[in-house]
């Protein structure tokens, strides 16, 4: 094909390929229905309006602008050059019409973030850019832009600012309750707009094995040779379908407290999508435009999340997501079937007599 007709395609060459843009394209085209969803339900949390908008005029957001500029490497045509051509590039493809300013700080840590209440700002690690190769990297930032154009910098930008707090104030009776309350529901949300935010920045590198190796390299570092996507998926597969109720429970317990999805469950995910007939349609030059946001209404939003959790309930292997799923179909037997799930709590074995390998008495258990 020719670049003349790649262009009139909605195509731009770029350095090795052709990667397709999308002009006009909404955020809902990659949204996952759960990130809506949750969105919406912290907006209706009790006490958050109040909350969100004290903090919007007390949070320090020029101060961060300033600490970033005197402690941190601005992209730009002249420094970190790959990085402004990756970010230029991405806020093309999803057609972000002002390109955020970007930031490299010292951090071993690999980890990207867009924050900023006015205007969107991405962070990105020294850690990450020395841990990914271009087309990985390319993925990121346009995780970051996805964020952007979703307007998620707001509510990162606040879920930073009272962790802080909720860890100040945690000697106050009492003192952190409502704080803690808030900051749940926005974990609780952030941890399903990183699945939307890898979606886009699938759409702007259009190589899902550049997302599955970036993923892989979070996980377990700069040994790619040591490892492999389709072993890395399996991890996701047993993860989700392994283990009984108890397990169930301890996978809640484990994610509460993070801001994102563990690794493995975000590379299955997004490898789910990439198959999906909603993805193809995308890059076929189908999909919801920024014009038509304002009659996108709240009540759709909540029937696709639905759709979306019904579905992951059917289709689930998870033991505790079987359980409700033969619940919402009147199986019977399920009195039976919770008892030997839970048995292992209680130091019973499945037949119902004192379990015979269980743990010691003073074992310790998490916390």
């Amino acid at each position: 094909m020719s670049d003349d007709r790649h262009e009139q395609a909605g195509q731009e060459r770029v350095p090795g390929r052709h990667r397709s843009r999308f002009p006009g394209i909404s955020s809902r085209a990659y949204e996952h229905p759960a990130d809506r969803s949750a969105l919406v339900a912290l907006r209706r949390l009790t006490g958050f309006d109040t909350v969100f908008k004290a903090l919007s005029g007390l949070l320090p957001e020029r101060s961060l602008k300033l600490l970033f500029l005197s402690d941190s490497v601005r992209v730009s045509d002249r420094q970190f050059t790959h990085l402004s051509d990756m970010l230029r590039d991405a806020c093309y493809i999803l057609d972000l019409e002002k390109v955020p300013a970007m930031y490299v700080t010292q951090d071993p840590r690999p980890n990207a973030m867009c924050i900023g209440l006015d205007e969107p700002v991405i962070v990105v690690t020294t850690g990450l850019v020395e841990l990914l190769d271009e087309e990985e990297m390319r993925a990121v930032v346009g995780h970051e832009v996805g964020h952007a154009l979703s307007g998620h910098s707001v509510y990162r930008t606040v879920l930073l600012f009272l962790t802080s707090l909720a860890l100040k104030v945690a000697w106050i009776p009492l003192g952190n309750v409502a704080i803690m309350a808030i900051v749940t529901a926005l974990r609780e949300w952030f941890r399903k707009s990183e699945l939307s935010a890898d979606r886009a920045g699938l759409l702007v590198g259009q190589d899902l094995r550049a997302s599955m190796r970036g993923l892989m390299k979070i996980a377990g570092g700069n040994h790619l040779h040591e490892m492999n996507v389709d072993a890395f998926l399996e991890q996701a597969e047993e993860y989700e379908s392994g283990g009984d109720l108890r397990d169930s429970v301890l996978k809640i317990l484990n994610v509460l407290p993070r801001s994102h999805p563990f690794t493995t469950i975000r590379a299955a995910e997004l490898k789910r999508w990439a198959e999906s007939r909603d993805f193809q349609r995308i890059m076929d030059g189908h999909y919801p435009r920024r014009e038509d946001d304002r009659d996108a209404g709240v009540g759709e939003s909540f029937r696709q999340s639905a759709a979306s959790y019904a579905s992951d309930v059917r289709t689930s292997k998870d033991p505790l997501m079987k359980l409700v799923s033969d619940l919402a179909g009147g199986a019977g037997g399920l009195g039976g079937r919770v008892k030997r799930g839970f048995d292992g709590f209680t130091g019973q074995s499945p037949q119902g007599g004192p379990a015979s390998d269980g743990p010691a008495k003073d074992a310790p258990t998490q916390g």
